[in-house]
């Protein structure tokens, strides 16, 4: 996804045997011993390698530039790659986005007696603080990231828990050891970005301060609190703004060391420590809501200095996070299916701090009772397979994500759950309202915990707020038009899903007003197909399609949202049955999909629209509109198709190594889609109890749930001469249907499947077969 129009995906590369024994020397698990976070860095993954926790608050990674906006789109992570320097170490960061902002608290250690306060040029060694490294001195697993800076001959070393960032930085004797934070730059940088900031350098040695910004989330705050585990020997705190007319008068003191705290828009901190004799231990804490609720969060998740005790206990959280589900298969397979589970697990992220405050899109303080406070929210991506794959592993996550999305609503001026969310403030990024379907799936798969009645009112009133995206015309109309609101072709098709949601949430409750109203609703993608073309248009508000049309045409503020009319013209997956009786049957609406699959289409049509990637005729993996076709050949009679797609895909879109993804991870959805496919089942209509089949890539996963069953998928001979489906069986039983039902999945088992060096035409091909849709199948 990418509203800023940026694209995002990544997974990880990592040093697979010292980790190894690292991990079995600590008593952990294998699962993330086999995660490699650097795969997706140096492509368009846009992920970075550094050190977090499953869904925490803390993203502790080196940046290795920070451009200004108009040249970030590769940097969405802080993290390239390709990049010879490091600039610093930064606390927060987004997984995978196409967007970006974030990069807060950037502190660099600097060795020797020079300490230049800005960052340089990469190309000029010496030309700043940034330093150069070597990848070979790279070292990453799952909570960890070590490397050398060779420009100053440090060790330095990243962990993280929930709400606290670790650092370890070992100096060469010798030289004097400083500690440099630099409160100006950000992930997506531009002039002005920082509306304010302070520091301050307390009596009892902990460094707090806060910076407001004006990036994605407009008068973004976040505070923090830094403590060091030896005395400084003295400190210097600037504020190099320069185009400043009056800046009040001067306290005590003329000098950059003379004062304990410092203002402004562009601060920075260098604390002196001499000549060490031991590392530097570095603690930082960051809250949304002040430095005091900062201190209190060191305080708590920062006790003591033990690096590699806290090293230990993020890498047994990772090992936790990952259990749930074994697999089976190559190294190349296990790490690659790991990696992926890893880079799921990062968000949403904790956005709350230890005493239940949280900053909400109000920009009030408000207090999370009961249930953990998260933010990171890209819904547009994330409710396709990411929080469907939450809901197998994690379901008590899933509550208090639920519970998280209605605490926002609840405080949302604008009475509406979140659209793509972080750190409790909107971006208003992306289209339609897919929050309603996180919930709906979750409750239609039998998840409670939360207040039902009170996410059922958030729902309805973030669906009937007729003032965003022209939902009062979508509500009168039953089309959003294009004349009046940009993409509304595709806006539509998303609202009509959304509703669909509703309808199944509300009809699981018994509240039948609300089903009948939404499920009608829900209809409302006919009214932007167009049978004459035989793809989804947008109309205008006098009701004719807009003209001229060009189903080829991608651009921001087109009738598609970083799409055309041959990747939108599937996304009904409420009524597959309905568009495939709309497109003239099965095998009008094979041969269509083949098109699109089989078109010889030239990348640089998109070169415009960074999101549209991993191009496979029209068909473009890297953005999310497209996740679900490769599916839908289960629907039309033809799974062996389905199969044979799922297999281009796999082979062409996700490798090991840093461009191991082909597009934005975007906050786990790409990674997600690789999991269930790998598995052998997708979630094509969350808010749906079904998952349609497509064949295993792994010889077998086994996911242990919550209730203590295990359900097991197998899959033999599995290798690169049987890559299709010849049977399959349930617990021993035949198979003949092309779905699963989550009720198969929670009974635990056994799905077989025996794999065949040709396709088997007639497996799954009856009407009886398919995955259920609205419309009733007519041919």
């Amino acid at each position: 996804m990418n509203r800023s129009r940026l694209l995002c995906a990544c997974l990880a590369a990592l040093m697979i045997t010292p980790l190894g024994a690292l991990a079995a020397a600590q008593g952990g698990g294998q699962h993330a011993s086999e995660v490699d976070p650097r795969i997706g860095t140096g492509g368009d993954g846009h992920l970075f390698p550094g050190a977090t926790v499953p869904f925490g608050m803390i993203q502790l990674s080196p940046d290795t530039a920070m451009p200004d906006f108009k040249h970030a789109y590769k940097w969405a992570a802080g993290y390239q790659y390709g990049d010879p320097t490091i600039m610093g170490f930064s606390h927060t960061h987004f997984s995978g986005s196409g967007h970006s902002d974030l990069g807060d608290v950037l502190v660099m250690p600097i060795a020797g007696d020079d300490v230049k306060l800005d960052p340089g040029d990469e190309k000029v060694p010496g030309s700043g603080y940034r330093s150069r490294f070597d990848h070979a001195t790279e070292q990453e697993q799952p909570g960890y990231y070590a490397v050398t800076l060779a420009d100053y001959g440090i060790r330095a070393e990243l962990t993280a828990n929930q709400r606290v960032g670790w650092h370890r930085y070992t100096f060469p004797a010798g030289k004097p050891a400083h500690l440099l934070l630099d409160l100006r730059p950000s992930i997506y940088d531009y002039a002005g970005k920082v509306l304010w900031s302070n520091l301050q350098v307390r009596a009892d040695g902990t460094v707090t301060g806060c910076r407001t910004t004006r990036g994605w989330a407009p008068g973004r705050q976040l505070c923090f609190a830094m403590r060091f585990n030896q005395p400084m020997s003295s400190r210097e705190l600037y504020n190099r703004e320069t185009d400043v007319l009056y800046k009040g008068f001067k306290g005590p003191g003329y000098q950059p060391a003379d004062s304990n705290a410092q203002n402004g828009r562009a601060v920075v901190g260098v604390f002196d420590f001499g000549d060490l004799k031991q590392p530097l231990l570095v603690k930082v804490a960051v809250s949304s809501v002040s430095e005091a609720n900062a201190i209190a969060n060191l305080d708590h998740d920062g006790e003591g200095w033990n690096f590699d005790a806290q090293r230990s206990a993020a890498l047994a959280a990772w090992n936790k996070a990952l259990a749930p589900i074994d697999v089976d298969g190559t190294p190349v397979q296990r790490t690659q299916f790991y990696t992926a589970l890893y880079h799921a697990l990062i968000a949403p992220s904790l956005s709350m701090d230890v005493n239940g405050e949280f900053r909400g899109p109000d920009y009030q303080v408000h207090h999370a009772d009961g249930f953990n406070f998260y933010s990171s929210w890209s819904m547009w991506d994330v409710y396709r397979a990411q929080q469907p794959l939450i809901i197998l592993m994690h379901p008590d996550r899933t509550v208090d994500f639920i519970r998280s999305m209605v605490a926002a609503q609840q405080a949302s001026p604008f009475g509406m759950l979140p659209v793509w969310a972080y750190q409790g403030l909107e971006t208003w990024c992306m289209t339609g309202y897919h929050a309603v379907a996180i919930i709906a799936d979750a409750y239609v798969k039998g998840i409670r915990g939360f207040d039902a009645d009170k996410a059922m009112k958030a729902m309805v009133s973030t669906a009937t707020y007729g003032n965003y995206g022209d939902l009062a015309d979508y509500m009168k109309l039953g089309y959003v038009p294009i004349d009046k609101e940009v993409e509304g072709g595709s806006k539509t098709q998303e609202y009509a899903y959304d509703d669909w949601a509703i309808a199944q949430m509300a009809k699981a409750m018994g509240k039948n007003d609300i089903y009948a109203t939404f499920e009608k609703r829900s209809t409302n993608w006919r009214n932007v197909w167009d049978p004459k073309t035989g793809f989804m248009r947008a109309r205008l508000t006098n009701g004719q399609f807009r003209e001229p049309f060009d189903p080829t045409s991608a651009g921001y503020g087109d009738d598609y949202t970083e799409a055309n009319a041959w990747q939108y013209s599937w996304y009904v997956p409420q009524d597959v049955a309905g568009l495939i009786t709309a497109m003239g049957g099965d095998q009008a609406f094979d041969t269509k999909l083949d098109q699109m699959f089989d078109a010889k289409v030239d990348p640089a049509i998109f070169k415009n629209v960074e999101d549209i990637t991993g191009l496979i005729g029209w068909y473009a993996h890297g953005n999310e509109p497209s996740h679900h076709i490769a599916y839908l050949y289960d629907y039309a009679g033809e799974p062996w198709k389905t199969q044979q797609r799922l297999k281009q895909i796999m082979d062409n879109e996700y490798g090991p190594g840093p461009a191991g993804l082909i597009g934005n991870d975007d906050l786990g959805q790409m990674s997600a889609w690789y999991i269930f496919t790998a598995m052998g089942f997708y979630p094509v209509t969350p808010a749906s109890d079904e998952y349609a089949i497509g064949r295993p890539f792994v010889p077998r996963t086994a996911i242990h749930l919550a209730n203590g069953h295990t359900f097991t998928v197998s899959a033999s001979p599995m290798d690169a001469a049987h890559p299709y489906v010849g049977a399959v069986t349930l617990n021993g039983k035949p198979l003949d249907r092309v779905y699963l039902r989550h009720a198969d999945i929670m009974a635990g088992g056994e799905l077989h499947f025996t794999m065949q060096a040709e396709p088997n035409k007639n497996w799954g091909t009856a009407i009886s077969a398919r995955p259920t849709a609205m419309s009733s199948y007519s041919r």
